[in-house]
């Protein structure tokens, strides 16, 4: 049933049923008109016959000259007389008055006390060409609809193709039209659309690129300075500030790439084990252990880009070390899947309220689940939460 729901399979059934109707109805008349025709016939046939039969009584003779005038021919031959006197008995229409068709021929038998004749009817029914005629023209009229009309919506499949590739990211299409149909019209205003789009995002592209690149230069000058400071403890402690300053900038860079669908993966299979130590060395703090206990129960390989995913888990590390009571963090390896726990109360919320961006919540989960939900999705991966124990668990799969 799903086929018939498009427009066109619905032009197509509309159509398809005018047309069957209209060669029924085509169909239908010429029968009725053979029908009575072949009334008629049998009519004049039998007048003909009445007729021979008087004039014999009055004449002695056949009138042949009025069998001519109708168009009828007495049958002489006597091997073909032969042969359609068996036929006739075989088919057991041997009697007084008989019609029957022999050899594609309309042959008339009156056979009474006076005489016994074979006649030819030579009369054949007309083609009704006007008829015919008129349902062809009928008919090409509404093919030639037809054909107009699907060329018509052939706009809406080169739109449904351009919606298709804006819809993968591409927003460098052009969808104009210069009709004057509905079609065209909602072409052009999803033209505007695009265009709308487009240079929004270009705008805001530009807007954090500027940002980022404004805030870099101070970022170099802090670690000069830095490098400067004679007691080592502050400058290692600035060091590792404006280092983590800059990374967190590169992540911006990368999250605006992924929420404008402008970033391309660099798919490549990993232990999952090597990316949550690389993760924890983007966390760039001091005695990791101390936070975070790695259980590995099995390690598996994952399809994964290698930077989007470490900025999963790392954020994951960072909000479960961030929330927990304890500021420490159990990551388990699993199978098929890894799990962080952390210690601490449950979500306020469902998880699935936490992944739009800039969510207002309590304990602040707004921009950090939204950015791991989009890369888990770009990855096809599953996202869940669950509350057991006190313990909040968050699993990756």
């Amino acid at each position: 049933m799903k086929s018939f729901t498009s427009l066109r399979s619905k032009i197509n059934l509309v159509f398809s049923i005018t047309l069957l109707l209209l060669g029924i109805l085509f169909i239908v008349s010429i029968k009725y008109d053979h029908n009575k025709v072949e009334d008629l016939t049998e009519t004049q046939e039998r007048e003909i016959s009445h007729y021979l039969y008087m004039y014999f009584l009055k004449h002695g003779k056949i009138d042949e000259a009025y069998l001519e005038a109708q168009n009828i021919s007495i049958i002489t031959d006597k091997g073909q007389l032969v042969q359609i006197e068996r036929y006739f008995k075989d088919k057991g229409n041997y009697t007084r008055y008989a019609v029957d068709t022999y050899r594609l021929k309309r042959i008339i038998l009156i056979n009474n006390d006076r005489f016994k004749l074979f006649l030819e009817n030579k009369n054949k029914a007309v083609f009704p060409l006007k008829r015919a005629l008129i349902f062809s023209t009928v008919f090409f009229l509404i093919l030639m609809l037809y054909l107009w009309i699907i060329r018509s919506l052939k706009p809406l499949s080169v739109l449904k193709q351009k919606i298709q590739t804006f819809s993968q990211g591409n927003l460098n299409i052009a969808c104009t039209s210069d009709k004057e149909d509905e079609i065209a019209e909602v072409a052009n205003e999803f033209d505007h659309a695009v265009k709308m789009i487009r240079e929004l995002l270009q705008s805001r592209q530009l807007f954090l690129r500027a940002i980022m690149h404004e805030l870099k230069t101070p970022i170099a000058k802090g670690r000069l300075v830095s490098e400067m400071l004679s007691e080592e403890k502050h400058k290692v402690r600035l060091h590792s500030i404006f280092e983590r300053l800059n990374l967190l900038i590169d992540e911006f860079a990368k999250i605006e790439k992924i929420t404008s669908k402008n970033f391309k993966l660099d798919i490549k299979s990993y232990k999952v084990s090597d990316l949550v130590e690389a993760s924890i060395d983007l966390l760039m703090i001091e005695n990791p252990k101390q936070f975070i206990r790695l259980e590995i129960k099995k390690d598996y390989q994952l399809d994964v880009d290698f930077e989007l995913f470490c900025l999963v888990i790392k954020n994951l590390l960072d909000n479960g070390i961030k929330y927990s009571i304890d500021k420490s963090v159990t990551v388990i390896i699993d199978t098929d899947n890894f799990l962080i726990i952390n210690k601490g109360e449950a979500l306020k919320e469902p998880l699935e309220n936490y992944f739009g961006p800039f969510h207002a919540s309590q304990k602040g989960l707004g921009l950090g689940i939204y950015i791991i939900k989009s890369i888990l999705d770009i990855h096809q991966m599953k996202f869940t939460y669950r509350h057991e124990e006190k313990e909040n668990i968050f699993m990756v799969r």
